[in-house]
């Protein structure tokens, strides 16, 4: 077999950060879960990521990738959010591959927000061959902000996602920008200056709101969006919803109230549901293979 992660390195803390994990994220994410630094090949180029496992190989566990908001090193996960973010979904029984995409943090290419680098997202699927207590039958989703685009674009082009979550997600690009300074500066940075025919073409086929149709039929999206977001206003995810009820979609909205685009006072809730909504598509899929593999571990001591 080819190897598509070209390099593997754990993550390791220092004493203050340890004691900030698990003040902010639970010392479940801390001593339960394994997160490591990694360099993948994607369309022939060295794109580098992370990915989070629980600590218990002795069974398989579904698979989960992360899509990361912003662009270049805005938005880009540092070892220490890594460890708390991807470590907290390892810790609740998943592992979790993310990538920081294309010309980011290092890596080869160039990021097209929501472009080629789309394959990117795509090439974490066959890594899971790798893992050996992966299991690559069951897979979930989940996005931020510009990752939640990369989730809603992801499920045009793939049915392998049993569960999806879009948090704060770009559904409508929006192309006059006149709603959010945000949105208007990742325009400028990704696809030039507004105003052009190429313009609206590139922001047209980023919006999923314009094709919701091509999005697969078979997957549950969670929405959760801050009413106050200023960044993604929340009629994204308003309207997108809209779309799914009348296209009959499995989807479920929550607007949270008063919440930012951060969702920083509704943490709680957020990590509640986003888990739940895991639990309830994902688990309940734990493959015979899966189980095989627990017995021939359990066979092996």
């Amino acid at each position: 077999m080819t190897h598509k992660i070209i390099r593997r390195e754990k993550i390791t803390l220092n004493s203050i950060q340890r004691k900030m994990i698990a003040s902010g994220w639970g010392k479940e994410t801390l001593e339960s879960s394994t997160t490591e630094k990694i360099t993948y090949l994607s369309d022939g180029l060295k794109v580098n990521g992370y990915l989070a496992y629980p600590n218990d190989k002795s069974k398989k566990y579904p698979c989960v990738i992360w899509c990361r908001g912003g662009i270049g090193s805005s938005g880009a996960i540092d070892e220490f959010n890594a460890k708390g973010i991807f470590g907290q979904i390892a810790s609740w029984g998943y592992v979790v591959f993310a990538s920081q995409y294309r010309g980011n943090a290092g890596g080869e290419g160039k990021d097209e927000f929501g472009g080629s680098d789309l394959n990117d997202v795509l090439n974490l699927i066959p890594l899971a061959e790798e893992i050996e207590f992966a299991d690559k039958n069951i897979w979930g989703i989940e996005g931020w902000s510009r990752g939640g685009m990369m989730t809603y674009l992801t499920l045009t082009r793939t049915k392998i996602f049993r569960a999806a979550i879009a948090i704060g997600g770009i559904a409508d690009l929006n192309c006059n920008s006149h709603e959010s300074t945000f949105m208007k500066n990742l325009y400028e940075i990704t696809m030039g200056k507004s105003g052009s025919e190429n313009f609206k073409k590139e922001c047209e086929s980023r919006s999923i709101i314009n094709f919701p149709e091509k999005l697969s039929d078979t997957t549950p999206i969670l929405l959760l969006h801050g009413t106050a977001d200023e960044r993604v206003k929340v009629h994204d995810s308003i309207e997108l919803a809209k779309k799914l009820k009348e296209l009959n979609r499995p989807h479920k909205l929550v607007l949270l109230e008063n919440g930012d685009h951060f969702l920083k006072s509704h943490r709680k809730e957020v990590n509640k549901l986003r888990k739940d909504w895991f639990e309830k598509h994902l688990m309940k899929f734990i493959s015979v293979v899966g189980l095989l593999y627990t017995c021939s571990v359990l066979l092996s001591f």
